[in-house]
């Protein structure tokens, strides 16, 4: 090697140490993020384990959650499962509010850190509350001891407890997953990869922490110590603060870009007053576009966006009419008359992107079966194995398994294998491919789960009173059912973060990992519509219904066959929106590839002169 070679070498690292992030991220003090001493793994490890930890705190409530309404506060199954739906809602819910205020005013690091107090103080109030006045007598609440009633104050204490959890927790939870994401610069060949990378073991971080949950909470909780699984879950949420908050000097950060219910508000009013303009005959040359006036069209909301062709009726609010060059020569354009062209195109993504969302709400109608109905169909099953008793809620631990397995299986094996064989230009398997993969097991688990029931009901004592563990069917007929699910999450919801990520603009991030979590939200509140419904419908003529408190009077196995049914005709419909779905096209990002794909070409006729001289 040349003293030239080695000198341009020592030149490159030197600049590659100073370099700056190409995507616009600053550090604590608002300066350019530099690449070498900020964020990548460093940073998103700290997250990851953030949480990891924040994970097994809410799971330490909410895995058990059913049983501790049946068992402590006397309700029935179906009302528990509805009760659950609810709570579970909620909290996806609350990831709006979370990423509104993240996107609009607060950013994702301010938004992480304030959530996660309300989340600890949400469970310091159920540990407390649980320990002096709803786990009485002492030890009540497992399957034995019965607890006794308890006055409207209490109750309604519990409850206050529980949403401020699920407020705590929803708000966190999409900044979480974006802060991390934003630790990666989309534009850098190697750090994008890696950003793709990031949401699997997020989602991976995710069940993990939910595994310690539903071993060794679970198996406490079963046995009537809530209390102690409650202050177990606290003392997680405040490790998981501290690691946060220690992290924060090698975070890299977004600025929040304002509000974005007024950006499409102004193109909604904007193309509404400029309904019956024509279009231009030049197409976007004639539009309005920010940047060919010598300004930054995207200085508050990222890059500029592609113009495209769908919903060509908003493409009026960025059409110049002769009033508009008025105020422009003035220099006072009118929002809501004139709006650049990337501003409209927001409106356009976030559009596009709604029958993709609609169509995963019914997939979490089936995920949600796993925290209510699932616990509830095992807890009539045998859980005994000699003398130890398996709690019916440590079964998801199958669920966490199969999640890690198909993780490792998906990204080292089945994704090489496709990118060997695609075409050239073929993108391979895309994330719309892997969320209609998801569905297709969800229907497959949905099927096993009522097979399982059949059988569980065929081996049953259908006279008993108490019928927990009332069938001598395993419950370890369950893991397929629960490993089904977790292989349909790795397709699914990590399939969904990515998607929903790289589709929305830069300033509506946090907004597309909600939309993520909104769709587990829907799915919960539908899922207690369509409970509600079946037991109403089902109850007719005095029958005791598809899910009464006695299983083994009920027929279980009907309501999991309808949600298979339910979700092949979501199939049918997704297919046809993903093949009308066109994804976002951003100018930075297609430079960067279009330097990228040189760069490459540069490399290689590198190594060509590299043989070249060798030879």
């Amino acid at each position: 090697m040349s003293c030239l070679e080695i000198y341009n070498k020592d030149t490159m690292k030197k600049k590659e140490g100073n370099e700056e992030t190409r995507d616009g991220t600053v550090d604590f003090y608002g300066r350019p993020s530099i690449r070498s001493n900020s964020g990548q793994w460093v940073a998103a490890i700290v997250i990851l384990l953030n949480q990891g930890l924040a994970t097994l705190a809410f799971f330490g409530v909410g895995v058990n959650l059913v049983l501790f309404l049946t068992r402590v506060l006397q309700q029935n199954n179906a009302d528990a499962a509805n009760n659950v739906s609810k709570w579970t809602g909620t909290v996806y819910i609350f990831s709006l509010v979370g990423a509104f205020l993240s996107d609009s005013y607060w950013g994702r690091y301010k938004t992480c850190a304030i959530f996660q107090v309300i989340f600890v103080i949400g469970l310091s109030s159920l540990s407390l509350s649980s320990y002096m006045f709803l786990i009485r007598p002492i030890g009540c609440g497992d399957e034995v001891t019965p607890c006794g009633s308890h006055s409207m104050m209490e109750i309604t204490m519990f409850y206050f407890s529980i949403y401020l959890i699920a407020l705590g927790y929803g708000g966190y939870q999409p900044n979480i997953a974006t802060l991390g994401a934003d630790q990666f610069d989309e534009e850098h060949p190697k750090e994008g990869y890696s950003k793709i990378a990031f949401f699997s073991y997020f989602y991976l971080a995710l069940n993990l922490g939910s595994l310690f949950s539903n071993t060794i909470l679970g198996y406490f909780e079963d046995e009537g110590m809530w209390a102690l699984g409650f202050w177990a879950s606290t003392g997680s949420a405040v490790i998981a603060l501290i690691l946060f908050l220690v992290g924060t000097p090698r975070y890299r950060y977004f600025k929040p870009t304002g509000n974005p219910l007024s950006r499409f508000c102004q193109v909604l009013v904007a193309a509404t007053k400029k309904s019956s303009v024509e279009a231009p005959l030049r197409g976007r040359e004639e539009m309005y576009d920010e940047d060919s006036q010598g300004k930054n069209a995207s200085e508050n909301t990222g890059r500029r966006i592609m113009h495209s062709d769908e919903f060509k009726f908003l493409d009026k609010a960025a059409y110049i009419t002769a009033r508009d060059l008025d105020d422009k020569k003035q220099d006072a354009v009118n929002p809501w008359r004139l709006c650049p062209v990337t501003q409209v195109e927001e409106v356009k993504c976030i559009l596009r992107l709604m029958p993709i969302w609609l169509c995963t709400i019914i997939y979490s109608v089936v995920f949600t079966q796993m925290a209510s109905l699932f616990v509830e169909q095992g807890a009539a099953m045998n859980t005994n194995i000699s003398d130890f008793k398996i709690p019916p809620a440590s079964m998801s631990s199958f669920d966490i398994l199969s999640v890690a397995l198909f993780i490792f299986l998906y990204r080292r094996v089945l994704e090489p294998v496709a990118n060997r064989f695609k075409k050239n230009g073929s993108k391979g398997i895309t994330e719309l491919h892997r969320m209609g993969i998801g569905l297709v097991i969800a229907v497959i688990a949905m099927v096993a789960a009522g097979v399982v029931e059949c059988y569980r009901l065929k081996y049953a004592d259908k006279s008993c009173t108490h019928c927990d563990g009332s069938s001598s069917l395993s419950i370890f007929w369950q893991a397929p059912q629960y490993s089904l699910i977790g292989a349909s999450e790795v397709f699914m919801y990590v399939g969904q973060l990515e998607f929903f990520n790289a589709q929305t603009p830069d300033g509506l991030k946090s907004f597309g990992s909600a939309l993520c979590m909104m769709s587990m939200s829907m799915g919960n509140f539908v899922s207690s519509l369509l409970v509600t419904m079946v037991v109403k419908i089902s109850t007719e003529d005095h029958m005791p219904g598809w899910i009464p408190r006695n299983l083994n009077k009920g027929h279980l196995d009907r309501f999991y066959f309808l949600l298979a049914a339910l979700t092949s005709i979501d199939l049918v419909v997704y297919i046809a929106c993903a093949k009308w779905y066109k994804s976002i096209q951003l100018e930075g990002k297609n430079e960067m590839q279009d330097m990228s794909d040189d760069d490459e070409d540069d490399s290689e006729s590198e190594e060509e002169r590299e043989k070249d001289s060798k030879v």
